[in-house]
């Protein structure tokens, strides 16, 4: 299968997949911080493949493209560290948490393998 989009992409498509499972688990996180721990996850996941795919419209130039990489990788970072704001706060249980950073660890082991092979 040849790459044509950003969609295709199979870090992608992880990193979105990734940020609505965290988007379904914040729906149960109390009101109080809708504008704070629940609007701050949100966000960092979905910079995840938003920066994937900014980078895949500028990758005629290498290292622009391996620059958005490197954000997105911080962006699965600060969403880790979120995640474990929210299991010591226990919005989510350790049940959660764990297959939550397992699949944070493939995502950003495949951002890096992407960007060490990209030309």
């Amino acid at each position: 299968m040849s790459i044509k989009t950003f969609a295709d992409l199979d870090v992608y498509n992880l990193s979105y997949t990734f940020a609505m499972d965290i988007f379904i688990v914040t729906k149960k996180f109390p009101s109080e911080e809708k504008y704070s721990l629940t609007d701050q996850i949100r966000r960092s996941s979905r910079s995840v493949a938003v920066n994937i795919a900014e980078g895949w419209g500028k990758r005629i130039y290498p290292a622009s493209f391996k620059r958005h990489l490197v954000d997105s990788n911080g962006s699965l970072e600060e969403t880790k560290s979120w995640l474990q704001f929210s299991k010591d706060c226990t919005y989510i249980t350790e049940e959660i948490y764990l297959p939550m950073t397992t699949k944070a660890e493939s995502i950003g082991a495949k951002i890096w393998t992407l960007h060490n092979n990209w030309t």
